[in-house]
């Protein structure tokens, strides 16, 4: 089945996300991302304001569903957050500008495409398509860059001039082939993301888009693309990802079978039994899982155990305003990095982890409710699922610039949500008018 764009919107969306690799090949990715946040949000509010004036195949949905204003109003608190920090500790203007782009960046965009996803009319069969197509770059570009360790390549190729536009580090302006993990001196693949462990999530995404495609090449496509990219990461968090966030969302209506719940029962009886040796075995397994990259589970700990005391005793409410550089224990990493929560906790304090909490448990309350009822809710489920995932290794806020496919796809189950609500609404009052 052929999936073509049926409006401008859709054009464009399908065409930047089917060139994803083109535009890591100029690293251009870190720029694309927000400005086509900025550029459709723009889009979004303009077919809002014109209503019927606009032209038909531009026209919003319906009203902004609430879920989406949740997350407008989080990243606004983000915001506020960011400079009450900054004016605490002194940051300076320059420094508070600075940050606030930054900001627009990144913390808005968990905002805006949602957004956008939500009012202009975008089908998510476009972005399925879309992601499969990446896929396919993918696939045809592995046997290239698998290689390339192999005859002697450089592990970066070159850095973008783009890097002049500002952005947290040169590996989002670069081209690599590989990286050597310096843990094992073996070869990572980080495909076009800035990083290993962050590709693996990416290829989690990649998985999930794919099983939702209807056409048996594209989504075989899909999924093989995904796989390659978790294992050739060599990253633990992808494995589970692969897993919990494709089989999670499938086994949700089994909530609502009665055969389930017997079945349940029947094993959580069984757990009388074995519930020690599996216990043991469960801890065994995250040894074993730490144990596979010990110095960078060491680093991690360190840095989350610096944030959270720095936290608690010196910026509880606000944060320090920014991250800041880490000693050597952490090999130099930044305070407030690698963890989504605790370097919330340490850089916007309780207000901003509150800011990101609160929206994101509504979402995933929504897509697990939708997902036990029915297929549409399992990609969003599985987008909330990996985005929870990745918050727990990585910072969310520098590297939603990739992960817009899945943000669209919250905005337009949302709007699908809402709509659905209205017809409800609509049929009661018509039932009790005939009623009367």
């Amino acid at each position: 089945m052929d999936i073509q764009p049926q409006n401008p919107a859709e054009a464009i969306v399908f065409k930047a996300l089917k060139w994803t690799w083109p535009f890591y090949f100029v690293g251009a990715l870190y720029v694309v991302g927000p400005v086509l946040a900025w550029s459709l949000a723009g889009l979004a509010f303009l077919s809002l304001y014109l209503g019927p004036a606009i032209r038909s195949d531009l026209q919003a949905r319906g009203p902004v569903p609430g879920t989406v204003w949740l997350w407008f109003a989080g990243m606004g608190v983000m915001l506020i957050a960011l400079w009450v920090g900054h004016l605490d500790w002194g940051l300076g203007t320059k420094q508070t500008i600075k940050s606030s782009i930054g900001w627009a960046k990144g913390w808005a965009l968990l905002a805006l495409f949602p957004f956008i996803g939500s009012v202009l009319p975008i089908r998510r069969e476009v972005l399925i398509r879309a992601q499969c197509i990446v896929g396919l770059w993918t696939l045809c570009l592995t046997p290239i860059l698998f290689i390339a360790p192999q005859i002697g390549l450089p592990e970066r190729i070159f850095t973008s001039p783009l890097k002049a536009i500002g952005g947290p580090g040169p590996e989002y302006f670069s081209v690599f082939l590989f990286t050597w993990d310096p843990s094992s001196w073996t070869p990572r693949w980080q495909f076009y993301a800035p990083w290993s462990p962050f590709a693996a999530l990416l290829g989690v995404l990649q998985v999930c888009f794919a099983l939702e495609d209807r056409n048996i090449k594209w989504r075989s496509i899909g999924i093989a693309a995904g796989i390659t990219m978790i294992l050739l990461s060599k990253s633990r968090m992808g494995l589970i990802g692969l897993v919990a966030c494709t089989i999670g969302p499938r086994m949700l209506p089994l909530l609502l079978k009665g055969w389930a719940w017997q079945v349940l029962a029947g094993i959580t009886a069984s757990l009388a039994v074995l519930g020690t040796a599996l216990l043991q075995a469960l801890k065994d397994g995250v040894s074993a899982f730490k144990g596979a990259r010990a110095d960078s589970t060491r680093v991690r700990e360190t840095l989350q155990r610096i944030a959270g005391e720095r936290w608690e005793n010196e910026a509880y409410w606000f944060g320090h305003g920014t991250v800041q550089p880490g000693a050597h224990v952490v090999e130099f990493m930044p305070i407030g990095s690698h963890h989504t929560w605790w370097g919330l906790l340490f850089v916007k304090g309780l207000v901003g982890m509150s800011a990101l909490l609160v929206p994101l448990v509504w979402q995933t309350l929504l897509a697990l409710m939708d997902a036990a009822r029915g297929p549409r809710g399992r990609l969003p489920l599985a987008v909330m699922m990996t985005i929870i995932l990745l918050s727990f290794g990585e910072n969310l806020e520098i590297e939603a610039y990739m992960l817009w496919p899945g943000l669209m796809i919250l905005g337009i189950h949302a709007s699908e949500m809402s709509r659905d609500a209205r017809a409800r609404r609509q049929s009661r009052a018509m039932t009790e008018l005939a009623a009367e």
